[in-house]
């Protein structure tokens, strides 16, 4: 069986392509049926903020490849809630709804559920 993969996403998409080498890893592991899940924390929650303009950024949008996620069967998707309340961002109003909300606590436990952790 395919060891299991956890991305972790804490870049803001416009920082750099940290965020978008992120949303590829995943993308590309769906696309191999590879057990795998996004966790965006700390400043990659941005990533999931409705309405960005990343042309007045002069970047590439990531929403459409964040609505392909579970096109790819990517399914485990989260967020941490409290990285989202310290940056003024409501998790209910994300791009992505299928992203559960955890706590710190859960995310601990997230973590310890996954063979092999990848954070950008």
């Amino acid at each position: 069986m395919a060891k299991s993969l956890l991305i972790i996403s804490r870049q803001a998409p416009w920082s750099g392509p940290n965020a978008r080498e992120a949303l590829d890893i995943v993308l590309a592991g769906g696309a191999f049926d590879l057990p795998i899940g996004l966790l965006f924390l700390d400043d990659g929650v941005f990533q999931l903020a409705a309405k960005q303009d990343a042309k007045a950024l002069q970047q590439k949008d990531l929403s459409a490849n964040l609505q392909a996620l579970p096109m790819f069967g990517v399914e485990e998707l989260f967020v941490c809630a409290d990285s989202a309340a310290e940056r003024g961002l409501d998790p209910c109003a994300f791009s992505l709804e299928e992203a559960r909300a955890l706590t710190a606590h859960d995310i601990t436990a997230l973590i310890d559920r996954y063979d092999q952790v990848i954070t950008l």
